[in-house]
């Protein structure tokens, strides 16, 4: 009966050791053929100001709005930029009404110069007169276009797709020319900042496809909720950033890279931590690596 007992105990032991053996060696079969890269959700911010000193009068959207790119998302004060626009657009009808008369007197003056009716002082003191009339237009009228512009830039748009995230200023407030009074962080595009050791370096090329794997439920059980691909990787080593927490990695130097999300959304954060999974085609990323270098 002990007989019994010891063998089948004996038999349990290399039966499990047998399928821990499996198991370990298909995991690191499994990892031989991937690549995992820690990191961070990257956008870019805009800074949003006028062109134009003045008093903020209307700041239309709170932090975390939604905009869209044509958006108005703020107004300066008009009035003194209003008076401008008059101003010019009246030396504009004065200046036009003196060159009017000004090519009148002129043509008289031609006219009596063949008869001697006038002398030729008299022809050129009208000629230098239309001349001096013509550029006094001309500056009138760029003078009008500089107003319409900055009575343009009263008001302030969104260049692109975006979610406010920082409102600096609020109405009454009078702003300097490219005074910050929004901060916009723009919906696309959106990367992850991650680090490649040099041995791994070998492993990854341009255009690499990615798997982007955030820490929310869906995203454990339903596999990449995001996928993109490496577009920019590094030329220059650095040291390893104190967000990579890693003790092996803290002293090493690593290769910086960017993995473009091809379907980002609002749940892309700004420095939210992600997993990068990259698989390895040993072959092909040779081939492309080689095909670049020669193109």
């Amino acid at each position: 009966m002990k007989r019994i007992i010891v063998w089948s105990s004996l038999a349990v032991i290399i039966l499990t050791a047998i399928v821990a053996t499996i198991y370990i060696y298909r995991h690191l079969e499994k990892n031989r053929n991937e690549l995992l890269f820690y990191g961070n959700v990257d956008v870019r911010e805009v800074d949003m100001g006028f062109r134009v000193p003045g008093q903020v009068t209307e700041l239309l959207f709170e932090e975390g709005d939604e905009v869209t790119e044509g958006s108005l998302v703020a107004v300066l004060d008009k009035t003194p930029y209003d008076s401008q626009v008059t101003k010019a657009k009246a030396d504009v009808a004065a200046f036009t009404a003196k060159l009017i008369n000004a090519e009148i007197l002129l043509e008289r003056r031609r006219a009596l110069i063949k008869i001697g009716g006038v002398s030729q002082e008299d022809l050129d003191d009208a000629l230098a007169n239309r001349d001096s009339l013509q550029a006094d237009l001309k500056a009138s009228e760029a003078a009008l276009v500089v107003a319409e512009d900055n009575l343009a830039y009263t008001e302030i748009y969104a260049p692109t797709d975006g979610i406010i995230l920082t409102r600096i200023r609020e109405p009454g407030t009078v702003v300097n020319p490219a005074d910050p009074v929004y901060t916009l962080s723009v919906i696309s595009p959106v990367w992850i900042r991650a680090y490649v050791e040099e041995p791994e370096l070998s492993m990854i090329y341009y255009g690499m496809p990615a798997e982007i794997y955030t820490d929310t439920q869906d995203s454990v059980e339903g596999g990449p909720v995001y996928t993109g691909q490496i577009g920019f990787i590094s030329p220059v080593a650095e040291f390893t950033p104190k967000t990579v927490e890693t003790t092996r990695l803290r002293t090493d130097l690593v290769y910086r890279i960017r993995v473009y999300a091809n379907n980002p959304d609002r749940y892309l954060k700004q420095g939210m931590p992600v997993t990068v999974k990259v698989r390895i085609d040993p072959w092909r990323g040779k081939e492309d690596v080689k095909r670049q270098e020669y193109e």
